[in-house]
């Protein structure tokens, strides 16, 4: 009969068991994990949500009726966030619709490595996720063979690009062109990561843009590979085949692992895993040691940006010999 009554007391007890305490449970049943872009990218969005009602983590932990600290880990990525929970942090933000759609799969798949974003037949004005990974970054490679990296683009080299891409409305190029400006502010930040770029030959003697762009061009790279934080090391026709194939770009950080970006005309690729990174950790080593150091680059830039102004045929037979001449120095 004692027995009886004590698991009668226990029941009782669970029956009043708070909300809080269930949500908890539910919660704490996860681990911690090592955030994933997909898992930093939703605590992205739950905070650019939350600055723009003007409610804080305390607050939004007041309304779920979780700790601060489960919030603080759901927002940076640390901490798995089951579709039932999730749920309830979206009602309470007020998200609905198509980014509620996107924010719940996010939240499933959220301790899944590497993430391909496709976009249709061209890619957004604004890559948000990519932008964020830059920004938060400690030190960015980047590698691109036929064309300048995006964050040395200058306005009139943006537009030129964009103008010769078939899948970009005329009336997107003044806007893609502003986010690209706005994606430069990574140079700015107080605490800007370390930059290194290898940028092949062929992307900075061709003239498809024209030789007055090219001209402003080269003339900004060599404006920029004055800062303390920038390397800009050009990778010679001289070299032949190398490792550097495809264009990519490394993000490393203080205190998540690396991410790999790779960038094509609809689709976007991060990746994660571990033995990835170290391939094109690899390659970025090679490049650097068959790229012109970054004193040869400077030079050699400053001897391409004062020929841009000769005529063509005079100009296309030079470039080649000044940067045979700087490697045999």
């Amino acid at each position: 009969m004692r027995r009886r009554n004590e698991n009668s007391v226990q029941v009782k007890q669970s029956r009043r068991c708070p909300e809080r305490a269930v949500r908890r449970l539910m919660f704490e049943g996860m681990n911690d994990q090592e955030p994933t872009i997909r898992s930093r990218e939703l605590g992205l969005a739950l905070s650019r949500k939350m600055a723009a009602i003007g409610m804080s983590q305390i607050e939004l932990a007041r309304e779920l009726k979780w700790s601060p600290s489960m919030v603080s880990r759901m927002i940076s990525g640390k901490r798995p966030v089951s579709p039932e929970l999730m749920s309830g942090v979206l009602g309470v933000l007020r998200i609905t619709g198509p980014k509620r759609h996107e924010l719940m799969e996010m939240a499933r798949r959220a301790t899944e490595l590497g993430w391909w974003q496709e976009y249709g037949n061209r890619l957004p004005p604004e890559l948000k996720t990519l932008s964020a990974q830059e920004d938060s970054a400690i030190a960015i490679t980047n590698f691109q063979t036929a064309v300048i990296p995006g964050l040395l683009q200058t306005d009139e080299y943006v537009t030129a690009l964009l103008k010769a891409t078939p899948a970009i409305p005329a009336e997107e190029i003044d806007a893609r062109t502003e986010a690209r400006r706005r994606r430069r502010d990574v140079f700015d930040l107080k605490y800007p990561a370390h930059f290194v770029f290898f940028i092949d030959q062929y992307a900075i003697c061709r003239t498809g843009a024209g030789r007055e762009t090219m001209s402003g061009q080269v003339h900004h790279l060599l404006s920029m590979s004055v800062r303390p934080n920038i390397e800009i090391r050009v990778v010679p026709d001289a070299v032949g085949f190398h490792a550097g194939r495809k264009s990519f770009q490394l993000m490393e950080f203080s205190e998540i692992n690396p991410v790999v970006h790779i960038e094509n005309e609809t689709s976007i690729l991060f990746l994660e895993r571990e033995d990835t990174i170290t391939g094109y950790r690899n390659v970025a080593a090679e490049l650097s040691r068959i790229a012109l150091d970054e004193g040869h680059s400077r030079a050699w830039l400053a001897t391409v940006a004062s020929e841009m102004g000769v005529p063509r045929k005079d100009h296309d037979a030079k470039r080649p010999a000044a940067i045979f001449e700087l490697e045999e120095e």
